[in-house]
């Protein structure tokens, strides 16, 4: 993305100190990155891996932040917006195991590692029988650890393994549409201060198609007040001029799931956008008014 970005600024991407000087890294380790011993939930939830960031951003020490979607809060603190949502990577989740190919195949009181509520749920929603064991850390950890025994199997963004060129260490996808990822998962957020948000390098990062799913899977989000206290799962695409999302939410024991599915019409619209983020809310509100709070941990 750094190169792309100093592309769009005029520089030569090819050109490493062009690259650099164009546009400089500023690396900002996060609460969330360093502490990896505990969920996520148990220290603060999802803002811990952006708070640092957008406190450079509100400082002015940097001029825009690449995020994980799936790391985003529903709400942004006053004065940032997400400015563009470039082209999505593959959003499903990946299962990765010694010797299964697939989470069927895990053999009865199995180990599956994972720190996310959302995989827990929706695991021992297929397999209540299997045995979740808290396991943080980036994805080379989490291979380590796998490797080493201490979980028989592990779930883990097919995304980031394909942006590392380690797609092969994945055994099997998840069938989005059968059991939906997070929402926003596989495309990144490209954040910045609000009077930026024009400018005509963001412009030319943003994929529609994109943008649009990610609005109608967020606004199933928001809907839901959705933290990492309540496991949510979001999926939309696509189809013709028609935009599709499937929500759930599950209880964090995976024994009650509440889904809705809907559709909308983007193409002949003045304000798809609107549109898009407006099925999401209507869906996620209607799981919610279903599920109480019998999806809250």
């Amino acid at each position: 993305m750094q190169r792309r970005i100093a592309a769009l600024l005029g520089a030569d991407p090819d050109d490493a100190i062009a690259v650099d000087r164009a546009a400089p890294l500023v690396v900002i380790t996060t609460t969330g990155d360093r502490i990896q011993d505990r969920r996520l939930l148990e220290i603060g939830g999802k803002g811990l891996f952006t708070k640092e960031i957008e406190e450079a951003l509100i400082a002015g020490r940097i001029d825009c932040a690449v995020h994980s979607m799936k790391d985003m809060p529903a709400a942004l603190p006053p004065g940032l917006c997400i400015a563009a949502i470039p082209e999505r990577e593959d959003p499903r989740d990946a299962f990765l195991s010694r010797d299964a190919a697939t989470l069927e195949d895990l053999p009865q009181g199995a180990r599956l590692g994972t720190a996310s509520l959302r995989r827990q749920a929706q695991s021992l929603h297929r397999r209540p029988d299997l045995d979740v064991q808290m396991l943080r850390g980036n994805v080379d950890t989490r291979l380590a650890k796998l490797a080493g025994g201490e979980a028989d199997a592990i779930l883990l963004a097919y995304a980031g393994l394909r942006r590392l060129g380690l797609h092969d260490q994945a055994k099997s996808l998840i069938d989005p549409r059968e059991v939906p990822p997070a929402p926003g998962q596989g495309a990144l957020a490209i954040e910045t201060r609000d009077a930026d948000r024009d400018l005509p390098w963001l412009a030319a990062l943003r994929c529609e198609p994109t943008t649009l799913c990610v609005a109608a899977e967020r606004g199933a989000l928001m809907a839901l007040e959705g933290s990492c206290k309540t496991p949510i799962g979001a999926h939309a695409w696509l189809e013709g001029g028609s935009l599709q999302l499937i929500v759930e939410a599950l209880s964090p024991d995976g024994t009650l799931r509440y889904r809705r599915a809907g559709s909308t019409e983007v193409s002949q619209l003045s304000d798809p956008m609107a549109s898009a983020r407006d099925l999401g809310l209507s869906l996620g509100q209607a799981v919610k008014d279903e599920a109480g709070d019998s999806i809250v941990l």
